[in-house]
Protein backbone atom coordinates (compact mmCIF):
# COMPACT_ATOMS: atom_id res chain seq x y z
CA UNK A 1 0.00 0.00 0.00
CA UNK A 2 2.81 2.42 0.85
CA UNK A 3 4.36 1.80 -2.58
CA UNK A 4 1.12 2.78 -4.28
CA UNK A 5 0.76 5.88 -2.08
CA UNK A 6 4.38 6.87 -2.77
CA UNK A 7 3.88 6.49 -6.52
CA UNK A 8 0.70 8.60 -6.45
CA UNK A 9 2.41 11.18 -4.22
CA UNK A 10 5.40 11.36 -6.58
CA UNK A 11 3.26 11.73 -9.70
CA UNK A 12 0.99 14.42 -8.24
CA UNK A 13 3.62 16.79 -6.95
CA UNK A 14 6.11 14.92 -4.80
CA UNK A 15 8.77 15.20 -7.49
CA UNK A 16 8.35 18.99 -7.59
CA UNK A 17 8.54 19.29 -3.82
CA UNK A 18 11.59 17.04 -3.62
CA UNK A 19 13.40 18.89 -6.42
CA UNK A 20 12.71 22.24 -4.78
CA UNK A 21 14.14 20.98 -1.49
CA UNK A 22 17.21 19.68 -3.37
CA UNK A 23 17.64 22.99 -5.17
CA UNK A 24 17.26 24.94 -1.94
CA UNK A 25 19.89 22.75 -0.30
CA UNK A 26 22.24 23.24 -3.24
CA UNK A 27 21.88 27.02 -3.06
CA UNK A 28 22.46 26.95 0.70
CA UNK A 29 25.56 24.77 0.22
CA UNK A 30 27.03 27.30 -2.20
CA UNK A 31 27.09 29.91 0.56
CA UNK A 32 29.23 27.68 2.83
CA UNK A 33 27.61 29.20 5.95
CA UNK A 34 24.37 27.54 4.85
CA UNK A 35 25.79 24.01 5.02
CA UNK A 36 23.90 22.97 8.20
CA UNK A 37 20.63 23.99 6.55
CA UNK A 38 21.65 22.39 3.25
CA UNK A 39 22.11 19.02 4.93
CA UNK A 40 18.71 19.36 6.58
CA UNK A 41 17.11 20.36 3.27
CA UNK A 42 18.56 17.30 1.56
CA UNK A 43 17.16 15.04 4.30
CA UNK A 44 13.76 16.68 3.78
CA UNK A 45 14.07 16.18 0.00
CA UNK A 46 14.26 12.42 0.45
CA UNK A 47 11.14 12.56 2.59
CA UNK A 48 9.41 14.87 0.09
CA UNK A 49 10.03 12.42 -2.77
CA UNK A 50 8.81 9.26 -0.97
CA UNK A 51 7.14 10.08 2.40
CA UNK A 52 5.01 6.99 3.00
CA UNK A 53 6.59 4.38 5.22
CA UNK A 54 8.84 6.97 6.89
CA UNK A 55 8.60 9.03 10.04
CA UNK A 56 10.36 12.06 11.48
CA UNK A 57 12.29 11.79 14.75
CA UNK A 58 14.72 14.02 16.61
CA UNK A 59 18.34 13.03 16.12
CA UNK A 60 18.80 13.17 19.90
CA UNK A 61 16.18 10.41 20.26
CA UNK A 62 18.34 8.26 17.99
CA UNK A 63 21.38 8.74 20.22
CA UNK A 64 23.15 11.21 17.92
CA UNK A 65 24.94 14.14 19.55
CA UNK A 66 25.94 16.37 16.69
CA UNK A 67 25.44 19.91 15.45
CA UNK A 68 21.67 19.76 15.40
CA UNK A 69 20.97 18.37 18.86
CA UNK A 70 22.14 21.10 21.21
CA UNK A 71 21.98 24.83 21.72
CA UNK A 72 23.60 25.51 18.34
CA UNK A 73 20.91 23.44 16.65
CA UNK A 74 18.23 25.51 18.35
CA UNK A 75 19.88 28.72 17.17
CA UNK A 76 20.13 27.36 13.63
CA UNK A 77 16.44 26.45 13.72
CA UNK A 78 15.47 29.96 14.89
CA UNK A 79 17.45 31.52 12.04
CA UNK A 80 15.90 29.02 9.60
CA UNK A 81 12.38 29.78 10.88
CA UNK A 82 12.82 33.53 10.45
CA UNK A 83 14.29 33.42 6.96
CA UNK A 84 12.66 30.38 5.35
CA UNK A 85 10.78 27.99 7.60
CA UNK A 86 7.56 29.87 8.22
CA UNK A 87 6.61 30.41 4.58
CA UNK A 88 7.66 26.93 3.47
CA UNK A 89 5.56 25.47 6.28
CA UNK A 90 2.68 27.75 5.32
CA UNK A 91 2.79 26.52 1.72
CA UNK A 92 2.70 22.87 2.87
CA UNK A 93 -0.17 23.74 5.22
CA UNK A 94 -2.20 25.34 2.42
CA UNK A 95 -1.59 22.34 0.17
CA UNK A 96 -2.66 20.02 3.01
CA UNK A 97 -5.93 21.91 3.44
CA UNK A 98 -6.76 21.56 -0.26
CA UNK A 99 -5.87 17.85 -0.21
CA UNK A 100 -7.98 17.17 2.87
CA UNK A 101 -11.14 18.34 1.10
CA UNK A 102 -11.61 14.86 -0.32
CA UNK A 103 -11.41 11.61 1.60
CA UNK A 104 -8.88 10.26 -0.90
CA UNK A 105 -6.56 13.21 -0.25
CA UNK A 106 -6.41 12.82 3.55
CA UNK A 107 -3.29 10.56 3.61
CA UNK A 108 -1.52 13.07 1.36
CA UNK A 109 -2.65 15.96 3.55
CA UNK A 110 -1.19 14.22 6.60
CA UNK A 111 2.19 13.89 4.86
CA UNK A 112 2.09 17.54 3.85
CA UNK A 113 1.43 18.42 7.50
CA UNK A 114 4.52 16.41 8.44
CA UNK A 115 6.50 18.31 5.82
CA UNK A 116 5.18 21.57 7.27
CA UNK A 117 6.28 20.53 10.75
CA UNK A 118 9.69 19.55 9.42
CA UNK A 119 10.00 22.83 7.51
CA UNK A 120 9.58 24.82 10.72
CA UNK A 121 12.68 23.41 12.41
CA UNK A 122 14.64 20.93 10.27
CA UNK A 123 18.04 21.01 11.98
CA UNK A 124 18.38 18.12 14.38
CA UNK A 125 15.61 16.05 12.81
CA UNK A 126 16.02 12.75 11.00
CA UNK A 127 13.77 10.84 8.61
CA UNK A 128 13.72 7.10 9.37
CA UNK A 129 11.79 4.09 8.13
CA UNK A 130 8.56 3.62 10.07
Amino acid sequence: MKLLLNILWFIWGGWISGLLWLLGGFILALTIVGLPWALAAWRIAGFAFWPFGKKIVARADLGHSDLGTGCLGAILNVVWFVFAGWYIALSHLLIAVTEAVSIIGIPFALKDLQLAQLALAPVGMEVVEA
